[in-house]
C-alpha cells in the first residue's frame, strides 16, 4: 500500500471523524450538541433579564426615594399597561393590601401591616421564580454533560479495540481514527458544560445580589407603613 492510499483510508478531519463513528457516539454527540444549544439560547435569555431587573430596581428605587407621594407613585406604577416587575410589584403589592386593610377600619395597625408584609412576600417569591428559571437547566448542563461526554468516548474505545480483535497485528494507524472519533465526544461534553457552569455560578451570584435588594426594600417599605399607619 503506498501512501497516498494509507492516507485516503485514514481522514482524520473532524467531519469524517464524526461521520464515522458508531450509532452510539453520534447520539451521544446529538444530545451533547443539542444540550449546548439550549443552554446558549437561556444563557442569552437570562443575560437580558437579569439586566433588564437590575436596571428596572435601580430606576424604582431612585423614584422611590425622592419621598414622594406614595399614592401618586402607585397610580404612576399601576398606570402602565405592562405588568410591574421586580421591587414594582412588591411596592403595588404591599401598597394596594395596606390600602384595602386600612379602608375596612377597626383593624391593628399590627394586622394591617402584617397583610401588606405577606402580600409583599408573595410578590417576592413570583419574582424570584422568575429569575431562578432556566438556572437549574443549565447547571444540570455543566454537571452532567462531561459525564455523557465521557459514556461516548468509554463506548468508542471498546468498539475500536473490540475491531482488532480479529486482527493479526494492531498498528497505531488502525487503532487511532476509533480511539480519535471517540475523544470527540469528550471534546463536545466540555464545550456544553463550560459555558454553562461560568453562566450558572454568574447568574446564581447576580441573583442573590438582587434577592437581597429586594428584602432590603421590603423591609425598608414596610418601616415607611408602618409610621405612615
Amino acid at each position: 500500500m503506498n501512501p497516498t492510499d494509507l492516507h485516503a483510508t485514514t481522514d482524520m478531519s473532524i467531519v469524517a471523524l464524526i461521520s464515522g463513528a458508531s450509532v452510539p457516539v453520534q447520539l451521544v454527540m446529538l444530545i451533547l450538541v443539542l444540550a449546548s444549544l439550549v443552554s446558549w439560547w437561556y444563557i442569552f435569555i437570562k443575560f437580558f433579564t437579569l439586566k433588564r431587573s437590575d436596571q428596572e430596581a435601580e430606576d424604582f428605587e431612585n423614584k422611590f426615594w425622592t419621598g414622594g407621594d406614595l399614592n401618586l407613585l402607585y397610580e404612576s406604577v399601576t398606570a402602565g399597561r405592562r405588568k410591574p416587575q421586580g421591587i414594582a410589584s412588591m411596592f403595588e403589592a404591599g401598597f394596594k393590601e395596606y390600602a384595602r386593610l386600612k379602608r375596612q377600619g377597626g383593624l391593628e395597625v399590627s394586622d394591617i401591616m402584617e397583610g401588606s408584609r405577606r402580600a409583599m412576600r408573595a410578590a417576592y417569591n413570583r419574582e424570584m421564580d422568575d429569575l431562578d428559571a432556566h438556572l437549574p437547566f443549565l447547571a444540570s448542563v455543566g454537571s452532567v454533560s462531561p459525564y455523557i461526554g465521557l459514556l461516548g468516548t468509554v463506548w468508542g474505545i471498546m468498539n475500536a479495540f473490540l475491531g482488532l480483535a480479529n486482527t493479526a497485528q494492531a498498528t497505531l494507524s488502525q487503532v487511532a481514527p476509533g480511539i480519535a472519533e471517540a475523544l470527540i465526544a469528550t471534546a463536545i461534553g466540555l464545550f456544553a458544560a463550560i459555558p454553562a457552569v461560568i453562566a450558572y455560578n454568574r447568574f446564581a451570584s447576580s441573583v442573590d445580589r438582587l434577592s437581597v435588594r429586594y428584602e432590603s426594600f421590603m423591609e425598608e417599605f414596610t418601616n415607611i407603613l408602618q409610621r405612615k399607619a
